[in-house]
């Protein structure tokens, strides 16, 4: 799994354990819902700007995103 991947599974990961719908984080993070889904997705590069944005809308820090995940996180 390539970082784009780990973060976009991060992303996913830390927002549905808030329960927020993509439209929630977007208008929280003031970036377009579109574009957080293709971030989803691992479609795009993301920059350190949105990084923080999203870290600290969902009450992380920012190296959450990159973290890999464990054999027992599959």
């Amino acid at each position: 799994m390539d970082l784009r991947e780990t973060f976009a599974t991060n992303l996913r990961r830390l927002r549905n354990a808030r329960r927020w719908s993509q439209d929630e984080l977007a208008l929280e993070a003031k970036i377009s819902r579109s574009y957080l889904s293709q971030l989803e997705k691992g479609a795009y590069y993301v920059s350190i700007k949105i990084i923080g944005r999203l870290a600290d809308k969902l009450d992380v820090e920012p190296a959450e995103f990159l973290k890999r995940p464990t054999k027992r996180d599959h």
